[in-house]
């Protein structure tokens, strides 16, 4: 196991399912395990502790979800630009901490990891989808509320995904991550349904920002192994950071990616500038106060969220198409959380419906 826990609590009901079982047998030694009644008096921050938020991480909550998994992605707007993504629940919270993370102030009042134990009912919600969908293709990830990997090596919940969707024609499973951690995809045929996709950083934002998480070279080194094993690839540069040599850093960190991954072999990339509402702002602030990549230049833009002041955030957009278009191989770009207006400074052109959008990127 890459991350470290001080406690983890199975909610009654959940103790001889599947996932409960693997978990408790892959535990380190020593590890409390603690059986509750409820599991969201044990979600809620931790009493007295300096960084809760922080502490939350630190505690695995194997429960039941009693609400529906499936959703469209809560940073969908009419607003933005959208990319028609919908995202499966089956987690909350992630054990790495990077300071400009949306969960810090989205879990605050909730900030346990938890993992849902029964977590293949969100199939029978996958299939009612395409049952109603009249052929139409769908990609769903499982990356907007936990990281899709990271304690994969004790859940192992990727095996039971990937076998899913290996047999639905119409649905493309994402698993986004910051991790390396694949072992669990290497010996298992997704036959093309399956793309793994990673958020890149230069490493000075890495090291500044990402705390726990992977190197950005093992990031890249492992779409290399995921992509010879037979999955698709697609990159995240999100949140973009405008730091004074972010350009530089950026377009080196792609020209280190494509020396690894060949660009017709990219599914797709995508682009967000970093935003933080006043709440999340603070947070991050208060809990990371020598992080140099929270002071950038932002504003306040109009739906509520500092954002890098827009001359900046565009030059760095253009840089990054620029440097896609020029690779030789047309890969799919979009921008996340981004007016339609930003869409067509970036790529000149008016961006597609996000339904349109979603299905191109799921048939890859």
């Amino acid at each position: 196991m890459k991350f470290d826990l001080d406690a983890v609590f199975v909610e009654d009901g959940c103790a001889n399912s599947a996932l409960a079982t693997r978990v408790l047998r892959a535990l380190p030694h020593g590890v409390p395990v603690t059986h509750v009644d409820d599991a969201r008096e044990v979600s809620r921050p931790e009493p007295g502790a300096p960084d809760p938020f922080g502490a939350g991480k630190r505690r695995l909550v194997i429960a039941r979800r009693k609400t529906p998994f499936l959703m469209p992605c809560p940073a969908g707007s009419s607003k933005f630009a959208c990319c028609g993504y919908l995202v499966l629940t089956l987690a909350s919270n992630c054990p790495m901490d990077c300071s400009y993370c949306f969960l810090q102030e989205y879990l605050a009042d909730n900030p346990a990891f938890q993992v849902y134990a029964n977590y293949t009912d969100s199939f029978d919600e996958l299939d009612k989808l395409t049952a109603n969908a009249h052929g139409r293709s769908f990609r769903v990830g499982t990356g907007e509320l936990a990281d899709s990997l990271a304690f994969d090596s004790i859940t192992a919940i990727s095996r039971d995904l990937v076998e899913f969707f290996a047999t639905r024609e119409n649905l493309t499973l994402e698993l986004k991550t910051k991790t390396d951690e694949i072992e669990n995809l290497l010996d298992i045929d997704p036959r093309g349904r399956v793309l793994v996709s990673w958020s890149l950083s230069p490493d000075a934002v890495y090291r500044s920002s990402e705390h726990l998480t992977a190197a950005p070279a093992a990031r890249i080194a492992a779409a290399r192994a995921l992509l010879d094993a037979g999955y698709r690839v697609a990159f995240h540069f999100d949140p973009l950071i405008a730091y004074a040599e972010a350009e530089r850093d950026y377009l080196q960190l792609i020209d280190e990616l494509f020396d690894v991954v060949p660009p017709k072999q990219i599914s797709f990339v995508s682009m967000g500038g970093i935003r933080m509402t006043p709440r999340l702002r603070n947070a991050a602030r208060s809990r990371f106060p020598d992080d140099r990549m929270l002071c950038g230049e932002d504003v306040l833009a109009s739906d509520g969220r500092f954002r890098t002041f827009t001359p900046l955030r565009l030059s760095l957009y253009r840089a990054l198409a620029e440097r896609f278009r020029k690779a030789g191989a047309e890969i799919p770009a979009y921008l996340c959380m981004e007016p339609a207006s930003v869409h067509e400074h970036v790529f000149g052109t008016v961006p597609a419906r996000p339904a349109t959008i979603g299905e191109r990127l799921a048939r890859g």
